[in-house]
Formats: C-alpha cells, sequence, structure tokens
C-alpha cells in the first residue's frame, strides 16, 4: 500500500524554524503525504507554500495539554481557518474527562465541530489515549464519537506514551462507523505505520514520515 498517503507530516516542537516548516512542506509534496500539521504561527505559511498542490494544512489547538478555555480553543480554531488550515487537531480537556465530566466535553466538541464544519473544515479531537485508562478510552468513543467529529485521534506525542496497538482496536469497536481515527505518538518505522492501519487507523501523525515511507517495501513515492 502507498502509506504515504496516510500520513500527516508533523513539526509541532516549540523551536520550530520558519526553515523547517519549509522542508517539511517540501517533503511533504515529494512523498505525497495527506497533509502536514504545523504550529499555528506557521499555517499562513505552509499554506502559501501548498497552495498548488493537494497536500492539506492541518494544525493543533489547545496543544498539547487540553487545559484551554473552550473559548479560547474556538478563537484558536477561527484564526487557523482564516490563515488557511483545512483540518484542526484539537485536545480535548483532559482535566474534565479525569472527572468524568462529559458533559462539558460535550458542549466543548459541539462547539468545534460547529466552527469546523460551517466552513468545510474536518476536526480531529485528540484524547491522549496513552495515559488513559480503557474505560476512559471507550467513554470518549462513545460520548463524543456521535458528535459529529471527523476523527477521534490517539495522541499529542507529548505524554509519555503515544499510540498503541490496543488503543486503536478500543477506537474501531466503540466509535461510530463514520469517525475515522487517527494513530499518533510513537510511530518512527514502517513496521509500526502499517501495524497502525491495520489495526484500524486511517491516519497517522508522524515526524520520522520520511523514514517510514523509505522503509516500505516497494519504496514507492506518491508526490504531486
Amino acid at each position: 500500500m502507498n502509506i504515504a498517503a496516510s500520513i500527516d507530516h508533523t513539526i509541532l516542537k516549540p523551536t520550530t524554524t520558519i526553515a523547517e516548516i519549509e522542508q517539511c512542506c517540501s517533503e511533504a509534496v515529494q512523498y505525497g503525504f495527506a497533509a502536514v500539521c504545523v504550529p499555528p504561527p506557521f499555517v499562513k505559511r505552509a499554506a502559501t507554500i501548498l497552495a498548488p498542490t493537494n497536500v492539506k494544512i492541518a494544525t493543533v489547538v489547545g496543544f498539547p495539554f487540553g487545559y484551554s478555555a473552550t473559548e479560547a480553543k474556538v478563537a484558536e480554531t477561527i484564526l487557523a481557518i482564516v490563515d488557511g488550515a483545512h483540518e484542526i487537531d484539537m485536545v480535548i480537556n483532559l482535566i474534565a474527562l479525569r472527572q468524568a465530566d462529559y458533559a462539558y466535553l460535550q458542549k466543548e466538541v459541539s462547539l468545534l465541530v460547529e466552527v469546523c464544519h460551517n466552513k468545510g473544515r474536518i476536526l480531529k479531537v485528540i484524547i491522549e489515549s496513552g495515559i488513559l485508562y480503557p474505560e476512559e478510552i471507550i467513554s470518549c468513543c462513545e460520548k463524543l464519537g456521535p458528535l459529529g467529529i471527523d476523527f477521534m485521534k490517539t495522541s499529542t506525542g507529548y505524554a509519555e506514551k503515544g499510540a498503541s496497538i490496543e488503543a486503536v482496536h478500543l477506537m474501531k469497536k466503540h466509535l461510530p462507523a463514520s469517525v475515522r481515527i487517527k494513530a499518533s505518538g510513537g510511530i518512527r518505522d514502517y513496521a509500526t505505520a502499517i501495524a497502525m492501519v491495520n489495526a484500524g487507523a486511517n491516519r497517522l501523525g508522524c515526524s520520522s514520515s520520511v523514514a517510514i515511507v523509505s522503509g516500505a517495501p516497494d519504496h514507492q513515492l506518491g508526490g504531486y
């Protein structure tokens, strides 16, 4: 399979430079990645570089800890869309989750769904599965999945544990069929990437994207 078409080529470190963004965009075009996922201040630059291509622009909201006020997340999302983002990866309020305050989480997610979908954008909801109990992952799927989200995403990559096959299996089992899955965090080689896809992931968030594609048996490029 062409694994590149399932990858969000990601650079989210706090010291990211314009030169690194330009390289990330260039690699996304060369290898045919689905999207680049860049810090909010670089969305406009990435959108300009990638305008002639089919590569999508993704960025993060409430990142990486999720405890920003809902109003702040809405404002971040609106600005990202204005700057040219096609896809929003939003971290849910993990404090609310740990307290089982699903009413708060449902309101937060519903607002972000409305903002994104009114502008024809994609919303990915990050639950940080690596630090959750299995029953919390299941509850996120059952309570947030039906709200119209486009993807549920495993991880930010900043917690002590990222994506796992077990978490992807749980999400696949308990999410509505309409919700896709993005596995992210700790996916650094082709074998791990393909295992995530086989477990049910539709998209992968990776900073080691070039190494993953280069490790594919056929090493086929899908550039534009």
